[in-house]
């Protein structure tokens, strides 16, 4: 278990080295089938100019739809939590693609804040990912810079759970009932009752519903939701390396039921990281003044708590795992 402070000055540093190189950004459409396109934003190392351009409530140094850099890119796709949409994480987007990685993050369609219609069903989740794969390593303009053999996720929250299943995860979600009956007052259980479903009736999807995908060889999972659900028998299978966070004061998805419930039952030691004095919401990027008058609940931090040097650690963590299990 690490406790990362230790790090902060070393993660500046590394930042600041990163900073040097431009990052190119596009939004993209992606075909789901019948449904409605996923709707997704990528960052990539470019050479061209950047500019401040906004990303919904943020501001990010960017050049619009620049000229990629390099070849034999590796790939980062990224999933999002409940309610959130594709530019969440944007500065650990940016750190990444500063540092040679394409990154790709979907807004799960009918689960972002414009829209939660289909919030609970949760098995379309990581066959997004596998549709935003499939496009960036084929059908993307400039899918030929990718090396289709290099590729990773990030998932935080319900996307934290979307990556598990990604990378092999079986959830068993007849564990529900018995979970709610003991913490009715936790978010997935106050989800479930918001949907009007008894998670004792409710439908549970067959096992070929959970969409896996071997394209994928190394995953970063932050305060991942559902954790309970997986178990050793339904983790077996995750074998790839994971680096694993978990928020030391998670009020939404509280110890020891989530991350910790998925580093126990990991068949490989994950890499895990212990973010102290930290929330769930921490895990987002930094908040902007106008996000901070949005959705203040997402913004509040603990007491002593700073978010941006914890993401200057924390997005040097992710990028250097990365690096290493992506050679």
């Amino acid at each position: 278990m690490k406790k990362f402070q230790i790090f902060l000055a070393a993660a500046v540093l590394c930042l600041s080295a990163l900073s040097a190189g431009a990052v190119g950004f596009q939004e993209v459409r992606v075909a789901d089938g019948a449904g409605p396109p996923l709707v997704v934003g990528v960052w990539y190392p470019s050479e061209a100019t950047a500019s401040d351009q906004r990303l919904g409530p943020f501001t990010q140094l960017v050049a619009p739809r620049g000229d990629i850099e390099g070849r034999r890119l590796p790939l980062v796709v990224m999933s999002h939590g409940t309610g959130g949409w594709y530019g969440e994480h944007y500065d650990t987007a940016l750190a990444l693609a500063r540092a040679g990685f394409v990154v790709a993050a979907v807004s799960h369609t009918g689960d972002t804040y414009q829209d939660q219609s289909r919030s609970t069903a949760i098995a379309d989740r990581p066959r997004h990912l596998h549709e935003v794969i499939d496009f960036m390593t084929r059908d993307w303009p400039e899918h030929g810079r990718i090396d289709a053999g290099r590729i990773g996720v990030f998932g935080f929250s319900a996307g934290g759970f979307t990556a598990l299943v990604a990378v092999g995860g079986a959830p068993d979600l007849r564990t529900m009932a018995a979970h709610c009956q003991a913490h009715p007052q936790n978010f997935d259980c106050g989800l479930l009752k918001t949907s009007h479903l008894d998670p004792a009736t409710m439908p549970i999807p067959p096992a070929s519903a959970w969409l896996h995908d071997r394209r994928i060889k190394a995953a970063v999972v932050a305060a991942p939701a559902l954790g309970f659900t997986f178990g050793r028998v339904g983790l077996k299978d995750v074998t790839i390396p994971v680096q694993l966070w978990r928020a030391e004061d998670d009020h939404i998805l509280p110890n020891p039921d989530y991350a910790e419930a998925v580093r126990i039952s990991l068949p490989r030691r994950p890499e895990f990281h212990l973010a102290a004095n930290a929330d769930h919401f921490d895990f987002l990027s930094p908040c902007s003044a106008e996000l901070v008058r949005q959705a203040p609940e997402i913004c509040a931090s603990r007491p002593g708590f700073d978010r941006a040097a914890f993401h200057a650690a924390f997005n040097a963590e992710v990028t250097a795992f990365f690096r290493r299990t992506l050679r």
